[in-house]
């Protein structure tokens, strides 16, 4: 982490990274609070998650202009377009305005998908291989803190100033952050990302003038991620193990009211004490876990994160209050070590043309199913005992963590230096 720390260009970048963090996680809860106070309706509140995952669905589109564009300057765009994209709200005074926060909230989810696939090759780009684990543990420690402290200053926030005023602010978050992603110059040396099991080759940046979808391959280019993920053969298994992870996730999510309720016979707000517990769990995981890829390996080191998640499932089947605080901490803990593994394999297995693709492709592939999960269990958890649905979800990733275990041979090994072009222009995918 020092070393990390000691380059002039990655401070820059993590202080305007965690600038927009901060904006982008007092705001996402905010959004529904405002609208059931507008409308009095849950329903309509709930919609607004909708709006903001609803995104997803262009995310190879969004991945395949990341792969098109200089990363330092799109950071830059991207960031100050959110903060534009926010003025609207401050004409919401009442709820025939209601359309604004729910458009303001679709253009909100595509900048957080833009963004975190941004993210991923800028962090490529200026960050050696071998500081690749601390540089996406650092940015996992900064969001796990930012999950403990975000949603609760966003609502104290919405409470003293308002959802115009709140809006505001937020806006001069991602500005600040845009201003700062100015001074950001690229890093003198960077990873060149090789095929799992390829040898040591020290390779040139290729750059390229811009090419549109129909000269690049036209739907073929769209989809170059998922081919990619699929094709290569540890990128293959941590993808799917992934998937079948946030599938376990999604019906889990939909049963920590029936387990504080029915099982621990407590009231629905005890649940923000379990989720403050996974924060500190998640701070942990996300200060261990560049330690962790580096004696484990990707593969192995996402292993363990899913282990804890399926260990903490199944504590889960007994309503004690005490396995209730150590499955919260051990939720917490896995989590961010799996996703630092599987966005160090990613970064480290795909060459820089293409890492926009694969992150966003990744991205969708894991949410879309996560999401369809969360509605299914919603459905379930009506139906049968929530104990044997945590039983079930617990089965289901311990089978993902040693499909990973099994695969740890093929974890990409580590990558070579070369001198950055992070304002050039990448070469066309193959």
């Amino acid at each position: 982490m020092r070393g990390l720390l000691r380059r002039p260009d990655v401070r820059l970048f993590f202080i305007a990274l965690t600038v927009s963090t901060i904006a982008e996680s007092v705001l996402l809860l905010a959004l529904a609070v405002w609208v059931k106070q507008l409308t009095g309706s849950d329903g309509l509140a709930g919609a607004t998650f909708v709006a903001l995952t609803a995104p997803m669905v262009l995310a190879p589109l969004v991945g395949w202009v990341v792969d098109r564009l200089p990363r330092r300057r799109l950071f830059v765009a991207l960031n100050a377009a959110t903060a534009v994209l926010l003025l609207p709200l401050l004409t919401v005074h009442d709820a025939g305005r209601l359309w604004v926060v729910y458009a303001v909230a679709a253009g909100y989810g595509l900048s957080y998908l833009a963004l975190g696939a941004t993210v991923t090759a800028l962090v490529q780009e200026l960050v050696p291989g071998a500081l690749l684990p601390d540089a996406n543990g650092a940015a996992q420690t900064v969001k796990q803190g930012l999950r403990l402290a975000g949603p609760l200053l966003g609502a104290g926030l919405y409470v003293l100033l308002g959802g115009p005023a709140l809006a505001a602010v937020c806006a001069a978050g991602f500005l600040l952050s845009a201003l700062t992603g100015l001074a950001l110059r690229p890093s003198p040396t960077a990873c060149t990302p090789r095929a799992p099991g390829a040898t040591d080759t020290r390779a040139p940046v290729v750059v390229a003038e811009v090419a549109g979808p129909d000269r690049a391959g036209g739907r073929h280019e769209l989809v170059a991620g998922v081919r990619h993920l699929m094709g290569e053969p540890a990128l293959r298994r941590a993808t799917v193990a992934a998937v079948i992870a946030m599938i376990g996730l999604g019906f889990g999510e939909t049963l920590w009211f029936a387990y504080v309720d029915q099982g621990l016979g407590r009231e629905p707000a005890f649940l923000g004490v379990l989720v403050s517990l996974q924060g500190v769990g998640g701070l942990a995981g996300g200060l261990g876990s560049a330690a962790l890829v580096r004696r484990c390996g990707e593969l192995g080191a996402m292993a363990i994160g899913v282990a804890c998640v399926a260990v903490a499932s199944v504590a889960l089947t007994r309503p004690v209050l005490a396995l209730a605080v150590a499955a919260s901490l051990l939720i917490g803990l896995g989590l961010p070590v799996a996703w630092v593994a599987v966005i160090t394999l990613v970064q480290r297995g795909t060459a820089p043309d293409l890492v926009g693709r694969a992150s966003a492709a990744l991205d969708a592939l894991a949410s879309g199913p996560q999401a369809v999960a969360i509605g299914a269990g919603a459905l379930l958890v009506g139906l049968v005992d929530y104990r044997l649905l945590y039983a079930a979800i617990g089965v289901v990733l311990t089978a993902a963590a040693g499909y990973l275990v099994t695969g740890r041979r093929l974890t990409t090994p580590p990558t070579v230096d070369h001198p950055a072009t992070s304002d050039a222009v990448p070469a066309t995918a193959g």
